[in-house]
């Protein structure tokens, strides 16, 4: 099975490739054309297996007027797990849901956040942990179908790269102790104003690791499951929103009323 799967992300590749590369005549030729991704889309067919984590698909961006390449990627994960709702929520959208759902703490550490990606930091681990389902960054896709990667009785599924876990793919039931551990530290590291790590620090894939510790958790290696930047990249991602990516975030702006 693993051989399918390296052959199928290397022919993802190479066909997002071709994306990326059809794409800037486009962009040139027509520099205003952004394709919409839903709210909201029910899953493509019904599913016939019943699974602890809810077959659910979440992302979140800046904006949902997006390039095509970026509009491909969304549409790839639809099709590659065609069993599995989809879920898009906005910038607005994350604060309302965290104002109706979130404890005041919470509430009031995402609103101390100025950088998108932080935000989404936050958002995310609280949204599988009050939800459950499959978080994925917007430039992230599947490399197989879900359905096959995650087992009916997993509760949790987490992403290891070469160096450690990280935070942009994550798969999980709702109220996972170690979703909870993240908030709580993401939340401490907010009102103790610890920005000297910048974002990968403050709200990124550090809090996760420092969460997961020595603990044994179910897991996948990334080549197998999921890939970034296949179809996309910072050009297309960030197009009307330059210098956007939280790369570019200074350590010192990271929070409001930071005296730091």
């Amino acid at each position: 099975m693993s051989l399918k799967i390296v052959v199928a992300n290397r022919s993802i590749k190479l066909l997002g490739a071709i994306i990326k590369t059809l794409s800037y005549p486009l962009h040139f030729i027509f520099p205003k054309k952004r394709f919409t991704i839903p709210t909201h889309s029910a899953p493509l067919r019904a599913s016939k297996t019943e699974t602890l984590i809810p077959k659910i698909i979440w992302q979140t961006n800046f904006t949902n007027k997006v390039t095509f390449p970026v509009y491909a990627n969304y549409l790839f994960n639809r099709l590659i797990s065609p069993d599995f709702e989809y879920r898009y929520v906005s910038t607005e959208d994350r604060l309302t849901f965290l104002k109706e759902h979130a404890s005041q703490e919470v509430f009031k550490a995402y609103e101390q956040l100025t950088d998108g990606a932080a935000q989404a930091d936050l958002w995310r681990m609280f949204t599988l942990n009050h939800e459950g389902g499959v978080y994925m960054d917007i430039d992230a896709h599947a490399v197989w179908p879900l359905s096959k990667m995650i087992q009916p009785d997993d509760t949790e599924v987490f992403l290891l790269n070469k160096q450690h876990y990280t935070n942009y793919f994550i798969a999980s039931q709702k109220n996972n102790p170690i979703l909870e551990k993240t908030i709580n530290i993401i939340v401490d590291n907010i009102e103790k104003k610890k920005v000297d790590g910048g974002v990968y620090d403050l709200t990124g894939p550090n809090t996760l690791n420092l969460a997961i510790g020595d603990k044994e958790v179910n897991h996948r290696f990334y080549r197998f499951t999921c890939v970034q930047g296949s179809f996309t990249n910072e050009h297309f991602q960030y197009i009307d929103k330059p210098k956007g990516k939280w790369t570019h975030a200074k350590n010192e702006n990271l929070l409001k009323n930071n005296e730091n």
